[in-house]
Order: C-alpha cells, then sequence, then structure tokens
C-alpha cells in the first residue's frame, strides 16, 4: 500500500474480487487433487452435517459440494432434522470419526439451540478437524504451530498478502471476539507482527480505535456499524459480516461511506466468502496429506 494519505486527499477504493482470487487458489488446489489421483491416490474427501432446514446454510453447503466438485474432491452431506438431539449427532461424528474414506469434517453452523456447539467442535478429530475450531486446533494456533487454521481468518490472510497488504508493524483493529473469526484472526495477524487492537460492542470509543487502524477487520455481524469516518484514509477495510436488510446484502461497513476512504475493501458479494470455501478445500486437502503422509 501506498504511504497513508491525509483526510484532505481524495483516495481511489479498490474493491477486492474475493471470488476471482478463490478461483486462483481453487484452480492450484485442483492441480494437486488431479496429481494424487493420477498417482493411484483416492481423492480427498469432506464431510458436510448441516442439523436443521435453516436457508442460508444449505445454499452455503451447496456452494461447498460445488466447490469440492470443480477441483475433483469427493465431498458427502449429511442432512439431519432439527429434531435431532446431542446424542445422535455426536454419534454421527464418531463414526464419520471412524472413516478412513473422510479426510475432512465440517459441521455447520449455527446448531438448533440443543445441542452445545462446543461439545460438536470437541467431537471432532482433530486430524479431520477441517474448520479447525477443537480446542487442540485452537491450542495450535495460540502457539504458533497450527497447520489447520479456521477458514475464514486463513481466507483473510490470503487476501491481505495477495494484495501485498503491509503487515509487519501494522495498527490492526478486529472487531468481534468469535472463536470462528475474531480469536482466530487476531492471532494470526500479531503472528506477522501487527500490532492488533481485538475490539468488541463494549469497547470504549470504539470509532476512535478504528480511526487509528491501517488494517480493519469487522466481524461483529451488525450491519453497516461502521461508518465512513471511523475509516482512516488509505486503510485496508476487510469486511466479513454478512446481513440482510431491506432485501439486500450488506456487511458490517457502511460500503458506499468506506468509497473516498479505505485503499481497499472486500465487498459482501464476492468478498470474504468465497475465500472461507476456498480455505475449507485447502484444509481437507493438507488433513487428507497429513493423515495420509503424503
Amino acid at each position: 500500500m501506498n504511504p497513508t494519505p491525509s483526510e484532505s486527499q481524495p483516495i481511489e477504493t479498490q474493491v477486492l474480487d474475493g471470488l476471482a482470487l478463490a478461483n486462483e487458489i481453487r484452480a492450484e488446489l485442483g492441480e494437486s487433487v488431479a496429481k494424487l489421483v493420477a498417482e493411484g491416490h483416492r481423492a480427498p474427501c469432506l464431510a458436510v452435517i448441516l442439523v436443521g432446514d435453516d436457508p442460508a446454510s444449505r445454499s452455503y453447503i451447496k456452494g461447498k459440494q460445488r466447490a469440492c466438485a470443480r477441483i475433483g474432491m469427493d465431498s458427502v452431506e449429511h442432512m439431519l432434522p432439527a429434531s435431532t438431539s446431542q446424542d445422535e449427532l455426536l454419534e454421527l461424528i464418531a463414526q464419520l470419526n471412524a472413516d478412513d474414506a473422510v479426510d475432512g469434517i465440517l459441521v455447520q453452523l449455527p446448531l438448533p439451540a440443543s445441542i452445545s456447539p462446543a461439545a460438536v467442535a470437541e467431537a471432532v478429530d482433530p486430524a479431520k478437524d477441517a474448520d479447525a475450531l477443537h480446542p487442540t486446533t485452537s491450542g495450535r494456533l495460540l502457539a504458533g504451530t497450527a497447520d489447520l487454521i479456521s477458514c475464514t481468518p486463513l481466507g483473510i490472510m490470503a487476501v491481505l498478502d495477495h494484495y501485498e497488504i503491509p503487515l509487519e508493524g501494522a495498527n490492526a483493529v478486529v472487531i468481534g471476539r468469535s472463536n470462528i473469526v475474531g480469536k482466530p484472526v487476531s492471532l494470526l495477524l500479531q503472528q506477522r507482527n501487527a500490532t492488533v487492537s481485538m475490539c468488541h460492542s463494549r469497547t470504549r470509543d470504539l470509532a476512535d480505535v478504528c480511526r487509528q487502524a491501517d488494517i480493519l477487520v469487522a466481524a461483529a455481524g451488525q450491519p453497516r456499524m461502521v461508518k465512513g469516518d471511523w475509516i482512516k484514509p488509505g486503510a485496508a477495510v476487510i469486511d466479513v459480516g454478512v446481513s440482510e436488510v431491506d432485501g439486500k446484502l450488506v456487511g458490517d461497513v457502511d460500503f458506499e461511506a468506506a468509497q473516498g476512504r479505505a485503499a481497499l475493501i472486500t465487498p459482501s458479494r464476492r468478498g470474504v466468502g468465497p475465500m472461507t470455501i476456498t480455505m475449507l478445500l485447502r484444509n481437507t486437502l493438507l488433513a487428507y496429506r497429513t493423515r495420509k503422509g503424503l
């Protein structure tokens, strides 16, 4: 990135194309899978479990299924009714853990209120933990030794690297402290020598904190909470949020107001979402290679 512009300088905001980058990486993953198959190995396999009939979750799973097929990776889907008990779900996970033909396991969130996400995360074999939510996997990330890393944070880092956003010494602000995005992306940014402020709904003077950010990651799930004047001129803005407002998908950042202030920004569509699915494929392939010693 160029040196930070002043408030008075006009800025041409570049909208990052996450889908184009995702397709580049998927092409590379597809070549790896094709090479493995040509060598006589079976294709890697991802197992996805959905409990309930949430339309958004069904759409996500269809996207993951298509992405697997396009790179030659196998996938199996287990669609369970919302009435499924926690014990029944844990039994299915145990079966997938023991199935040598399955390399990655993903349990689609959110789960029904009767099922503990923590119990489900702990039930998945860490060697097959495609979304890196098992406590052992999370602990390895904290120690800086993780191979499998949460998909959305990994996708965010890939975007920052692809667009050559300087990380060392940068002020990074992460809004949101979930185990899926906020916490792991904060650790990844720290490992790259960024100075990270991890914020949330109770952060005092949140707008002022954001104005200091060279890199701003918004992952709070609050539509358009980040206003245009919260953005430091010339900052890189990664918008993870996706909400529906008046029939339109919007992010955690006021996208229109960010134009002319952010140097780079991810949109709600073709932004971080395609990268998340791509990193799920990456993790499944890595888990396969590790398990098979390839």
